[in-house]
């Protein structure tokens, strides 16, 4: 309890400014929603013609899976909040529609009756007859969009919107539960405040609905000024990397680097880099976007990122159970240079082959693709990461594993980042996934970065050692190439300002501050 209070002492000045992101992009995502949800509500309670098709397509806009919807959004609203209160508003939409529509025919027709008897026109039977009567029914649906919205604002943080979830996915990441906690007791804290806020407004009258009617127009005109990032160069980096010292925290440290960023997750930090969104990303030495989208790795002249070389990390009592299971992981050993495992990337990256199919034919030029045994003898459950070259890596291994023993292999793949993989290793999930040495070093084992380390030897054996000791897993022998960190610029921007290392960068910076 002591660690947590004290990391949100540490972070208290970015838990407030996330907080206040979420809240922003909470408010004008349902604002906006609330001015074209409640005309539609209404509009489809007098023509209910238009009912079925109207609620079923913002019911079909809730199905869409949230990542999948801000991805489809990044090529036409860029990244940041645009993207993030577009798919808010849509997701917002269905409740309110719906709750707006029943609210109204659920008027009792005898009132609408006496109110036309009354002499009222059209406008005046909705907005002093029926909307009254219908607007604790329309709060409701409000107060479940509002709910559902907090919830689904903290992916934002994958295309860099901000808000909660930047530390929610820094901490799973990080293997670091203080950060999630920090982004998960706000979030929720907030749906309590705003469900709880919603809920006293169902008691007032439409007397005080002018008065918070106003507020809100004054909300959602302060809610829509959104700061623009300032400085030339924009830098996009991942949550994992805005927290590690062989990142964000090196490069200011070492390097002095100060640039404007924003937090954005590498499924989609290619494509803005590429789209001239971002300057500046942290990416992946062996991702095969770099050759696919012109980019250049600037050279880490001071050497802050440690080796990442790669290797299976396996439970010992499954190689006890299974002792042929290590020798068919370790047919993959030192078979996968840099260059041999860019090159695969970029076949499922860039040419949109599949996983399977890029790794059966590497595996076949390499003669070690066998005829699958679909053994008998016990089923061995593979993990990974969500991201291409551990999808490439698990089918290799499956088909070694399948090809050369009598054991099937389940997959478990996609399960997130470091945090969950490790976590579902270690408590007998799964019984092994691809890892690599310096996320064991830094992330899992949290260990400092000495000179000695920095040696790619040294930090494998020193990995596989303390793992041994401490959680009773092994390494196998490293696959043979080094997936680091590196900070990537798109090819004509570097050349055009002449910067080809992180220390050119940072020069180039302090004269553009001068």
């Amino acid at each position: 309890m002591n660690d947590f209070l004290q990391f949100l002492q540490s972070q208290s000045g970015k838990l407030v400014e996330q907080t206040l992101t979420h809240v922003h992009l909470t408010l004008l995502s349902v604002a906006l929603a609330i001015l074209a949800g409640v005309p539609l509500g209404i509009l489809i309670a007098r023509k209910q013609k238009l009912a079925g098709m109207i609620l079923g397509f913002a019911g079909i806009l809730q199905t869409i899976p949230s990542i999948a919807l801000l991805g489809f959004l990044i090529p036409l609203l860029g990244i940041g909040p645009k993207p993030a209160i577009f798919a808010l508003f849509l997701y917002a939409l269905l409740p309110i529609i719906r709750n707006t529509y029943t609210g109204i025919r659920g008027v009792d027709a005898t009132v609408r009756e006496a109110a036309v008897a009354m002499g009222m026109t059209h406008g005046q039977v909705l907005f002093k007859a029926e909307m009254p009567l219908a607007m604790p029914v329309i709060l409701a649906g409000i107060r479940t969009a509002a709910v559902i919205n907090v919830g689904v604002a903290t992916l934002a943080a994958y295309i860099a919107a901000g808000g909660l979830g930047e530390f929610i996915f820094g901490g799973i990441a990080l293997n670091n539960t203080n950060m999630i906690l920090a982004g998960a007791i706000p979030a929720a804290l907030l749906a309590i405040l705003f469900d709880f806020l919603l809920s006293r407004a169902q008691k007032l009258s439409m007397r005080h609905f002018r008065w918070a009617g106003a507020a809100a127009v004054i909300v959602f005109a302060l809610s829509a000024i959104t700061p623009a990032a300032k400085g030339k160069l924009l830098a996009g980096f991942t949550p994992e990397f805005m927290g590690r010292e062989d990142g964000w925290l090196g490069l200011k440290r070492i390097y002095h680097l100060r640039i404007p960023t924003v937090v954005i997750n590498d499924a989609v930090m290619y494509q803005a880099l590429h789209e001239e969104k971002l300057d500046v990303v942290s990416g992946y030495s062996t991702d095969g976007r770099i050759r696919a989208y012109n980019l250049i790795i600037l050279d880490d002249d001071q050497h802050i990122f440690p080796p990442y070389y790669a290797a299976p990390v396996v439970r010992k009592d499954a190689l006890e159970r299974f002792p042929e299971l290590g020798p068919a992981l370790d047919l993959l050993a030192g078979r996968i240079n840099d260059s041999v495992m860019t090159s695969l990337n970029y076949r499922v990256d860039f040419l949109h082959e599949s996983p399977a199919t890029v790794a059966s034919d590497f595996l076949g030029k390499q003669g070690l693709l066998k005829p699958q045994r679909h053994g008998k003898k016990g089923v061995v459950r593979m993990g990974s990461k969500i991201f291409t070259e551990q999808y490439i890596l698990c089918e290799m291994y499956k088909l070694l594993v399948e090809g050369n023993t009598e054991l099937s292999i389940s997959s478990k793949t996609g399960l997130g980042g470091t945090k969950i993989c490790f976590d579902a290793l270690t408590n007998d999930q799964i019984d092994f996934y691809p890892e690599y040495t310096g996320t064991g070093l830094l992330v899992i084992l949290q260990q400092p970065l000495t000179e000695n380390l920095r040696n790619k030897d040294s930090a494998y054996n020193f990995v596989r050692d303390q793992f041994e000791q401490q959680y009773g897993l092994q390494w196998m022998q490293p696959i043979g190439f080094n997936n680091a960190y590196a900070l990537m610029m798109r090819e004509a921007a570097a050349d055009q300002l002449g910067i080809r290392s992180i220390t050119s960068l940072t020069r180039y910076l302090n004269t553009q501050k001068n």
